[in-house]
């Protein structure tokens, strides 16, 4: 399995009161339609017609986050999971009934009636993910409604057919996928920084207690070194106040020296992407990664909440792409526009052939350690 990538850089009444309080969300978040709504005097004959299924709102995939959040809020156990698609630009609700797709319609997101439940597809990921075999991953597909099983290169005989029985066990809740070269964490976000064993990259600039630290990946804390420079042999610029690996893959290194510390991500063309504040990846999103070692890729989100099983030790609540990396990039950079996501982990494959790689959420990072993106 590659390892990590080290770098920085119902009753009626019901439907009635779901649909009104959809319909508010829907305007909150998109800001369109009101004159539409307004435009007409409804009666009850009109209320009770049959009318055509709404078209989902045009969103940003902010916007998209929002409405998937709100949606997960009122839907709660109905709703199966959420992706953003991004060609048409819409969010896409997979749930468990008609009232639900009512409601997921009514709030501005297209609905799809899916068989297996979040709460059924989390019980299958837990439990392949117990005695998991290094060189493996997990995640919950929304788009599949499945639990996709991903083996890399270095996982054949006993351990395989040990895998694909497993998968076969859960009823059809779970595939199994091959994937070229190793799982494994990448030491080497955006610009390089260097320890004693290994080079990383630098995540993101934050601000703790009104003092500047940046973010990066854990594993390079634990694999690489806890003292950080600019260079190679150079003097000192940050020291790790905390980390976690495996478990988690995220660490905080407070700055030592005076050393120029901007809110933003090296484009490695020239130029730099101001980062403004942090929020959530959505699945089917376009992203961008920022590394040392093969500079700046773009993807897209597969999967969240996902478990990787490295050679060191399974993390969990990670973020899935087809963005490459390649080592030297662990702890990088992972945003889109303004907005940090994540911290690159690990992943199989390089910017040659191609890939995927995970990354460790900045919200998770940020509220763990009290910080603000700064």
């Amino acid at each position: 399995m590659t390892a990590p990538h080290l770098s920085g850089p119902s009753p009626p009444w019901r439907y009635c009161v779901n649909t009104q309080r959809a319909s508010r969300r829907r305007l909150a978040i998109t800001g369109v339609g009101v004159a539409a709504l307004v435009a007409g005097t409804l009666t009850m004959a009109n209320a009770s017609a049959a009318a055509p299924a709404p078209t989902p709102d045009t969103l940003t995939a902010t916007a998209a986050g929002k409405l998937a959040n709100s949606l997960s809020t009122d839907l709660k156990s109905d709703l199966a999971g959420t992706h953003y698609d991004a060609t048409a630009k819409k969010l896409v609700a997979s749930v468990l009934d008609g009232a639900a797709a009512d409601e997921a319609r009514a709030a501005g997101a297209e609905a799809r009636i899916v068989k297996n439940s979040r709460a059924e597809l989390n019980s299958v990921q837990k439990t392949l993910g117990a005695d998991a075999v290094p060189g493996t991953s997990r995640a919950v597909d929304p788009v599949a409604n499945k639990v996709v099983v991903t083996a890399d290169s270095t996982v054949k005989g006993a351990a395989l057919n040990r895998l694909r029985a497993d998968v076969a066990a859960q009823d059809g809740k779970a595939v199994l996928k091959r994937t070229a070269g190793e799982f494994k964490p990448l030491i080497r976000g955006g610009d390089a920084i260097y320890a004693s064993s290994g080079r990383c990259s630098l995540g993101f600039n934050v601000v703790k207690n009104g003092q500047p630290y940046f973010l990066t990946a854990g594993h390079c804390a634990a694999l690489a070194g806890t003292t950080w420079s600019e260079t190679q042999g150079g003097s000192a610029i940050g020291t790790v106040e905390d980390y976690g690996f495996p478990g988690r893959d995220d660490a905080i290194v407070k700055y030592t020296a005076n050393t120029a510390h901007p809110s933003e991500v090296n484009l490695y063309n020239g130029s730099a992407q101001q980062i403004t504040g942090a929020r959530t990846a959505v699945v089917g999103e376009q992203v961008q990664r920022s590394g040392s070692t093969t500079r700046l890729h773009g993807g897209t989100v597969r999967a969240l909440n996902v478990s990787v099983t490295y050679p060191q030790g399974t993390v969990n609540g990670l973020i899935q792409t087809n963005v490459c990396a390649e080592p030297g990039d662990s702890g990088g950079a992972m945003f889109a526009g303004t907005s940090a996501l994540g911290l690159t982990s690990g992943g199989s494959g390089n910017c040659s052939s191609g890939g995927q790689t995970f990354f460790a959420p900045v919200t998770d990072a940020l509220s763990r350690y009290g910080a603000q993106i700064g």
